[in-house]
């Protein structure tokens, strides 16, 4: 520790601790522009000049080290000056349009004036003019550039934590201007960081341009809903009309930055998609009807269903105290446990819970991702969990933290990697098996003494060895697991294999810490809240006899006994006439799970489906009754992040139109089949969770706070399974379609904001330039996409970073049905690409024996018939 005196007042920080963080700590205010606290000091702007005894001139106490007894003084008359005329100068170019400027109440030269700047300015000459009108660099993005301060905050936010490197300065001294390439962001994230560090109102928002003033909006604090990444932010109403998402340096892990999805992609909690009254089934049409209406009609049918099994299938995207009061109300109401959080892929939970329970790392992920080694497995964090990989190249770049990525997909990070294993798409499981031979192979490590059975898988190229030896090199490794690996019919094995790999590194001594990167806000809040058929709440299985009887008794009824079915089993049984009802909350797995004829007739067999939405969703669509609910921003409650990190969601405004709370329609539908139930308020149901459930035990909503509190890791001992063969897929056969989330959108929910409809691109496939040059097709071309199921037409896009072989398409897009290509059980999906023409010419040559309306037009040539 080195002491420093700041105004006479002591202080003992840690060596290479900055004068100016030094002042912060003793609560001493020194003004600056250029600084960024995440990001190396820049002492550019020369306001935050002090007085160190022993030095000749004035030092920036952003760039100054503490020395052992340095004095320092922060407000003598000399830097009272110094301040007044760097003010001046600054003000002597800047319009003084405070009354029109969008950061008038909140600008910080504005407050700086008031507080240390010139009662007169000493400037008399014509202010410096660039632009007369202001230039919109992007459909969210405007500048008025004539208000620049040129601190630098945007350009080093955009390229050192962003990664986009979209703008950058032109000319020099006082002429300087801050622009995008070709006075565009049209390759920009369009994330709005740049807005949101901006010190005056030089880049501003454009869909809150002129809307409203600081001091009219009512702020909320609360998580954003489109990723697990769980970033806070600060919800911005005025009259309970949405305005703005703005972010605090203070608080939430993300520190002041959003992805484009968090900062504008909030308006779709105002959607004319939403669901006005509740809906009944009446000669084959939805028809709105009263509240009352809809109890008496769901009694009837709940009471003609009775005796048939009932499933239940909920959002991961809806908060821990109602997907708690889900799986309760299913296990407890309906003696079922045909529950499921997923319509993407099967869960499978007899591998998940045992991984989950005896590795989860419930810690800051800034924490660990400082470790020696990241390993990065699936996914594509860039589009995926774009403020983790904002968080990630910090750590390669600034703590020399090692990334290592194992992936089909290629991401940005791949710039900040020091070794990257590409994979065929689904042979995450054979990569992973090879990295273990590799570490057991240098290490020598016996079988034996790890716990470790089964036989190994090979993966292509030398990318797993070198992963191997990276890991061996560090001394302490982190894995971030990305979801892409649940969509693989082999997830079951990549688990196991994952299971294995931590149990390696832990038996050599790397400390091993897991998380997985969701894509939903509340993935893990679901499975710890036990929205699993296998699994209660706590990740406890329900071989756990003693755990059982615990909830048996907390809740006053007996639990079944046996493992549910998950959401695909549960459609096989309707589709065989076997379901009395399906309950689904907040998912439309008839858009998203693979598969859409299957979806839709299987939807079509149950006796009873409800569906309780905010939105009116295809699957609402084929519902017999519909429950309109509160969206996002319309009810309290909590999310479990990527983390583990329990935070508070806050309602921000009333529930639309005749909408009710998740839980008062919980208490609706028990109410309907006239079994005990007790009603629950938000606070009650987490104080249940906090009693119950191990991880969240002395937890309260109170105490989450704004940066909320992490739960409990309660971890099991790792015991080793045997782990059998997942098939290796080639992309050598041709090409392979894989899905997942773009940039823009995150499922189905983003593309209802308007917003985030303006800057992202239509509906593309994505695929290498090569394998584009081979079939004669060229960027921007309409391609038709086929698989055994079906096909889409959609936007050529090359990517020059793609292995050979592999197609990606966006699953965000809504009106390209993407599921109907898909077939349960096989991912990634065999596909053909062809040129919109050419698909055209060869469907009407292969159909020309056919009947106009025959399905198997200009598909079978190519796969066959369907069976």
């Amino acid at each position: 520790m080195v002491r420093v005196t700041i105004d006479e007042r002591m202080l003992e920080v840690e060596p290479g601790s900055t004068v100016l963080q030094a002042a912060e700590r003793l609560g001493i205010e020194i003004p600056t522009f250029c600084y960024l606290k995440r990001l190396p000091a820049l002492a550019s702007c020369r306001m935050c000049l002090v007085e160190i005894e022993g030095q000749r001139r004035l030092q920036p106490s952003c760039a100054t080290a503490v020395t052992d007894g340095m004095v320092v003084r922060t407000n003598t008359a000399l830097i009272a000056d110094t301040r007044s005329s760097m003010l001046d100068m600054l003000l002597a170019n800047h319009p003084l349009d405070c009354p029109v400027c969008d950061k008038g109440g909140e600008c910080e030269l504005q407050n700086q004036v008031m507080a240390y700047g010139p009662r007169e300015s000493g400037f008399r000459d014509a202010k410096r003019v660039f632009h007369s009108e202001d230039i919109r660099l992007s459909p969210v993005v405007i500048m008025n550039v004539n208000r620049c301060i040129q601190c630098q905050r945007c350009v080093r936010m955009c390229e050192e934590v962003v990664g986009a490197v979209a703008l950058g300065t032109v000319d020099k001294g006082m002429d300087t201007a801050v622009t995008g390439f070709e006075g565009s962001l049209a390759s920009c994230d369009q994330c709005g960081n740049c807005i949101e560090v901006c010190p005056v109102g030089a880049l501003m928002s454009f869909p809150y341009r002129y809307k409203a003033r600081p001091w009219d909006l009512t702020e909320t604090d609360t998580v954003c809903p489109h990723c697990g990444t769980g970033c806070q932010l600060t919800v911005g109403t005025r009259k309970g009309e949405f305005m703005r998402v703005r972010s605090k340096w203070e608080h939430g892990l993300n520190r002041e930055t959003l992805c484009v999805r968090g900062r504008f992609g909030l308006d779709f909690t105002s959607s004319r998609d939403r669901i006005e009254r509740p809906m009944i089934r009446r000669d084959a049409a939805l028809v709105a009807v009263s509240w009352d209406e809809a109890g008496d009609w769901l009694r009837q049918r709940l009471a003609a269903a009775a005796g048939k099994p009932v499933g239940g299938l909920a959002s991961a995207r809806l908060p821990n105290e109602v997907m708690y009061q889900f799986q309760k109300l299913m296990r407890t109401v309906f003696r079922s446990n045909n529950i499921d959080c997923a319509t993407r892929w099967s869960t499978p939970s007899d591998a998940l819970g045992p991984l989950v329970a005896s590795f989860y790392t419930r810690a800051a992920v800034e924490e660990l991702i400082g470790r020696d080694s990241v390993l990065l497995v699936g996914g594509n964090v860039t589009d995926e969990n774009p403020v983790t990989e904002y968080m990630l190249r910090d750590a390669a770049r600034r703590r020399q933290a090692g990334l290592l990525m194992l992936s089909a997909r290629p991401c940005r990070l791949d710039a900040d990697a020091r070794v990257i294993a590409r994979v065929a798409p689904g042979g995450e499981a054979a990569g992973l098996a090879a990295v273990v031979t590799g570490l057991m192979t240098a290490e020598q490590v016996a079988r034996e003494g790890t716990g470790i059975a089964g036989g190994a898988m090979t993966a292509e190229g030398d990318g797993p060895e070198r992963l191997a030896a990276a890991l061996l090199a560090g001394r302490s490794v982190t894995v971030l697991v990305g979801i892409d690996i649940l969509r693989s019919p082999g997830a079951r094995v990549t688990l196991q294999q994952l299971g294995t790999l931590l149990r390696v590194l832990r038996a050599l001594g790397k400390d091993p810490a897991l998380q997985f990167l969701f894509d939903r806000a509340n993935q893990l809040g679901s499975w710890d809240m036990g929205v699993l058929p296998a699994i209660l709440p706590g990740l406890r299985p329900f071989a756990d006899e003693e755990a059982r009887a615990g909830f048996e008794r907390a809740w006053g009824a007996e639990i079944p006994t046996k493992p549910g079915l998950n959401f695909d089993a549960m459609l096989e049984l309707c589709l065989s006439g076997g379901m009395g009802a399906l309950y689904i909350v907040g998912s439309d797995p008839l858009l998203a799970y693979p598969d859409r004829d299957f979806v839709r007739r299987a939807l079509g067999a149950v006796d009873l489906l409800i569906v309780q939405d905010a939105f009116f969703t295809d699957t609402a669509g084929l519902a017999g009754i519909v429950l309109p609910s509160a969206g996002y921003g319309e009810e309290n409650g909590s999310f479990t992040n990527n983390e583990g990190r329990a935070q508070r969601i806050r309602k921000f405004r009333e529930p639309a139109f005749e909408a009710r709370g998740n839980l008062a329609l919980f208490d609706f539908v028990a109410a309907q089949h006239g079994l005990p139930w007790r009603p629950s308020t938000e606070g009650d149901v987490f104080d249940e969770i906090a009693r119950l459930v191990p991880a969240y035990q002395g937890l309260t909503h109170a105490g989450l706070g704004l940066d909320g509190a992490f739960t409990k890791a309660i971890q099991t001992p790792a015991v080793g399974e045997d782990i059998g063969l997942a098939p290796v897929p080639s992309l050598t056969d041709g090409l392979m379609l894989v899905t997942g989330n773009c940039l823009f959108h995150n499922g189905y929910l983003s593309e209802r904001s308007e917003i985030l409809n303006t800057v992202a691109a239509d509906p593309y496939v994505e695929m290498s330039a090569q394998d584009a040059a081979q079939r004669g097709l060229s960027e921007g071309e309409r391609v038709v996409v086929r698989s055994a199921r079906g096909e889409l037409t959609a936007e050529l896009k090359l990517n020059g970073h793609f292995p050979r072989g592999l197609v990606f398409v966006p699953e965000n897009y809504r009106t390209l049905h993407l599921n109907s290509l898909m077939r349960r059980g096989e991912y990634p999906c065999p596909v053909e690409i062809h040129g919109e023409h050419a698909a055209i010419e060869a469907a009407i040559a292969t159909g020309a024996g056919a009947g106009p309306d025959d399905p198997s037009r200009g598909t079978d040539a190519l796969f066959g018939s369907v069976p």
